[in-house]
């Protein structure tokens, strides 16, 4: 059955499920808001500022009216980064048909409300149940239709099962989900880490580090899921243990390439400068940690990161402080 449906972002993870929805039958329109992102859609099949060398689906068209898109849509999927999720997904409220099903590829917490990206999708466009999609997912092997599993999870079982279907094809494995809460925090969270990882391998540390690093982190994401709410294995599943370990060890984690070159001695401001991408991880380290102090929730990691980010704190010092904190048990 085909199914209308417009993506909201014209990245990489954006143009990557427009293309798969595309290749899957559907009626698939992106929206983006750069010039040449919807030219090279629409004249060449590739989006060469954010998917290289991916040729995309011929049936996939690209449009700078976002009205245009998501008219008549019965699937929107919102795929901005999180810090302009909440005006993008304003913008066109009023033109998202009433019977929607709302999808939100938006990894993040927002920083002045500690709404999850779901929630702010649904502030912006009420009425229509939303979906959030989540899991070990980089752009560039799922547009290479490389196997690959994610989950759809929301409270409205119907939605979900909606987004599985349009989504799902013979090398991309959609599951539902009815845990929100822990699938977005898990897919919020992990960015933080793979900063932190990438911090370690930039210091030149190795293996034993990472996967120290990586299993405390779990137990960070996991603490703070479980103070708002969710269900502790929901953090063993994909949008929690599988997205840290993809995140964190990958060579296409932006996250994990920025902390690398923190690791490596330059400033923040120096790795950002001239970046098209937005690291999550980095914004993400200002929501997580004043989340987890609202909740009076140890996060040494988060605030590790933190500290070198955006308080000046030389590397190795927070590292030394990580190893020497007071010794515990390690379950709670």
């Amino acid at each position: 059955m085909t199914t209308r449906a417009a993506v909201i972002g014209g990245g990489a993870w954006g143009t990557a499920l427009a293309d798969l929805l595309a290749r899957n039958g559907h009626d698939t329109a992106l929206w983006a808001r750069e010039p040449d992102v919807v030219e090279g859609v629409n004249a060449r099949h590739v989006n060469e500022r954010f998917l290289a060398g991916v040729a995309l689906a011929p049936s996939l068209r690209a449009t700078d009216d976002m009205r245009a898109a998501v008219d008549g849509a019965a699937l929107v999927v919102y795929v901005a980064p999180s810090h302009v999720l909440r005006p993008v997904a304003a913008a066109a409220a009023d033109a998202v048909a009433r019977d929607a099903v709302l999808a939100v590829a938006t990894k993040g917490i927002e920083r002045e409300t500690f709404a999850l990206m779901t929630d702010v999708v649904a502030d912006c466009v009420p009425g229509r149940p939303v979906v959030a999609l989540s899991g070990p997912s980089f752009a560039a092997e799922v547009a290479a239709r490389q196997p690959t599993a994610v989950v759809a999870a929301s409270d409205a079982a119907d939605a979900a099962a909606l987004v599985q279907r349009t989504l799902s094809s013979a090398e991309f494995r959609v599951y539902t989900h009815g845990d929100v809460t822990g699938v977005e925090l898990g897919g919020a969270l992990k960015n933080v880490m793979a900063v932190a990882t990438g911090i370690l391998e930039g210091l030149g540390l190795g293996f034993n580090s990472r996967a120290a690093l990586i299993t405390r982190g779990l137990a960070e994401m996991t603490r703070l899921g479980v103070s708002l709410g969710a269900q502790p294995a929901t953090f063993a599943g994909l949008a929690g243990l599988g997205d840290l370990v993809l995140t964190c060890t990958g060579s296409l984690s932006r996250n994990r390439s920025v902390g690398e070159e923190i690791g490596r001695g330059r400033t923040l401001d120096e790795v950002l400068a001239g970046r098209d991408t937005v690291a999550e991880g980095v914004l993400n380290a200002q929501s997580a940690r004043a989340l987890s102090r609202r909740q009076g929730i140890e996060m040494p990691i988060v605030d590790a990161v933190h500290r070198i980010l955006f308080e000046g704190t030389p590397v190795r010092h927070a590292v030394a402080e990580l190893m020497t904190r007071e010794l515990r048990a390690e379950q709670d």
